[in-house]
């Protein structure tokens, strides 16, 4: 059976890559048509043209806005032959746009997974990625064996719009972590201290983590090249503002830790890794 596959951006193109290595025919729609090229894999028209070759598609693009457009459109998903298919969306959205793409695609007779993925470039080359998956469980467990293809970790959490809310629930410690690890890094620096002393202690005391472990050597040589963008992670940090608005949550943390980001896209660093946020308490 044929898969299709919306969105070929840094980590797109890799989870259709591992895919690929693990036997999936996949069938491609990307708006830039050169990064479907490069897969060598049968090419789409439209998002319509995709889904009525195919029994489900994968979607993963940059945010709500352009989920929507793909899937409802002009020569989007539903303008196909989507009735009885399945769209998995692993876009971080917004939470709220996840339980309404669910219910609309119900109007169509077609079914909507919530689906976002945690971890980036490198896990998703190793099949090591985790997804949250939410919406109808007969669908879940329709797609497990598939879901298991590019992930370790596969949860299944309820419905519609859950699985978005734990992503951007993760996605706060990311954010956190990786500004604060930025942070202190340029505290020690300008504290007189070698670079890779400072991260090495780091990685040795309070900041021994996840994320400083895949993030070291590009702090170390400044090489910001993309994995996650800080324009996703500003994104991401954003939806997690509304959705503590809308529980009545509060957090010391957050609106400084997004205004960190929001520094680096106005010093002209938003399509680089998150990573890049060093750069905001560097002194040059």
């Amino acid at each position: 059976m044929k898969v299709g596959f919306v969105g070929l951006g840094h980590l797109g193109r890799e989870i259709a890559k591992r895919l690929l290595s693990q036997g999936v025919d996949l069938i491609v729609w990307n708006r830039t048509r050169e990064k479907a090229v490069e897969l060598g894999v049968p090419i789409a028209n439209s998002p319509a043209d995709l889904i009525s070759q195919v029994e489900k598609v994968f979607l993963i693009v940059f945010d709500s806005q352009a989920s929507e457009e793909v899937i409802f459109g002009k020569n989007g998903l539903t303008e196909g032959n989507i009735e009885g298919k399945t769209v998995i969306d692993m876009t971080t959205n917004h939470y709220a746009y996840a339980e309404r793409a669910y219910h609309e695609l119900k109007s169509y007779g077609a079914y909507y997974l919530d689906a976002p993925v945690l971890g980036s470039v490198i896990p998703a080359q190793k099949g090591e990625l985790t997804i949250l998956v939410s919406g109808d469980k007969e669908k879940f467990d329709e797609n497990a064996e598939l879901f298991k293809k590019f992930c370790k970790s596969v949860y299944y959490v309820g419905k519609a719009g859950n699985g978005t809310k734990l992503k951007l629930i993760n996605n706060i410690v990311l954010g956190g972590f990786m500004e604060v690890i930025a942070e202190a890094l340029a505290i020690g620096e300008l504290s007189g201290f070698d670079r890779e002393l400072v991260i090495n202690i780091l990685s040795d005391g309070a900041g021994k983590s996840y994320i400083l472990e895949v993030k070291k050597q590009k702090l170390l040589k400044e090489d910001f090249s993309t994995h996650f963008s800080v324009d996703l992670i500003y994104k991401d940090l954003h939806y997690a503002q509304d959705l503590l608005r809308d529980i009545k949550a509060f957090s010391f943390a957050l609106q400084n830790v997004k205004e960190a980001y929001g520094k680096a896209r106005s010093m002209g660093l938003g399509d680089l890794d998150f990573s890049a946020v060093y750069k905001v308490f560097k002194r040059n």
